[in-house]
């Protein structure tokens, strides 16, 4: 069955709210795995702000407001410097212009890692403050136990195995995991733990292909592949990245379009408009009666 809708009303700054859609929800995800509609995979792209949550929402399953803000929104090196606050605000925001999709909240680093309790602390307050539908975060089985005491508490939570971009500098780098016959059963290993602790989806990062297929076909949770395999259960991507806002993108990446130079091209335009004075013109201007 088709996701993709048609808003039936335009948005403006001034009317920023489209019209209402029912949400999918946690289960119903969980529901595409265990009845086999993922035949039909689940799309999921990052959202940081509610416009791009209004243009977005209409065509994915799951929006993923993602640490990887970090770099795309502040031009940080990595998403280690991302915050609490600014997973709340911009998770608010998508909350707040979405209306279909599932929202996910990444967990940025530093706010979970000491001890479940630690992480029900951060969990709670995202859930609260921004009205999403779950939070994320990476790691295997040493995340486990924290994963089986959010859901016990009503958190659901997307797990993240295989490259886990907080985890950088230990792992050396960017570069594909599971080359290695032990790295490859350590990935297949975390997948599964997470997965049993509690997990309702588990995204599957960077990793070769035949561990992404081994995930999808021995998990019971749907698994959503970037850098993964076409075999995942779901696809997901930075949407900067797919719409080709950056001109250096991982391998993993297609770019579906150029706004890169789509936007400097019109700004371009603008700006020889301006030193003209041919903008404003008449029809940008106001007159007197």
């Amino acid at each position: 069955m088709s996701t993709t809708f048609q808003l039936d009303t335009a948005t403006s700054r001034a009317n920023p709210t489209p019209a209402p859609m029912k949400r999918l929800t946690v289960p119903k995800v969980m529901q595409r795995k265990n009845d086999g509609t993922t035949e039909e995979p689940l799309v999921m792209l990052t959202a940081y702000t509610a416009r791009m949550a209004q243009l977005l929402d209409a065509h994915c399953d799951i929006l993923l407001v993602g640490d990887s803000l970090g770099q795309v929104i502040y031009g940080l090196p990595s998403t280690l410097p991302v915050t609490l606050d600014m997973m709340v605000a911009h998770g608010a925001a998508v909350v707040r212009g979405s209306y279909h999709s599932l929202v996910v909240i990444d967990m940025p680093f530093g706010s979970y890692e000491a001890s479940p309790q630690q992480a029900f602390a951060s969990a709670s307050r995202i859930m609260a403050e921004t009205g999403a539908a779950a939070v994320k975060l990476e790691g295997g089985v040493a995340m486990a136990e924290t994963v089986r005491f959010l859901s016990q508490r009503g958190i659901p939570v997307m797990g993240h195995v295989g490259l886990t971009p907080q985890a950088v500098n230990a792992l050396g780098g960017y570069m594909a995991r599971g080359r290695s016959e032990v790295e490859e059963a350590r990935i297949v290993e975390d997948g599964k733990a997470v997965a049993d602790a509690g997990a309702f989806a588990v995204v599957v990062e960077g990793v070769v292909e035949d561990i992404a297929i081994t995930l999808t076909r021995e998990l019971a949770v749907p698994t959503i592949g970037i850098g993964g395999s076409a075999q995942c259960d779901g696809q997901v991507l930075v949407a900067e990245d797919m719409l080709g806002m950056f001109e250096r993108t991982p391998r993993f990446v297609k770019r579906y379009n150029d706004l890169a130079r789509i936007i400097s091209d019109t700004a371009g335009e603008f700006a020889a408009e301006v030193r003209s004075r041919s903008f404003p013109g008449d029809a940008q201007v106001y007159k007197a009666k």
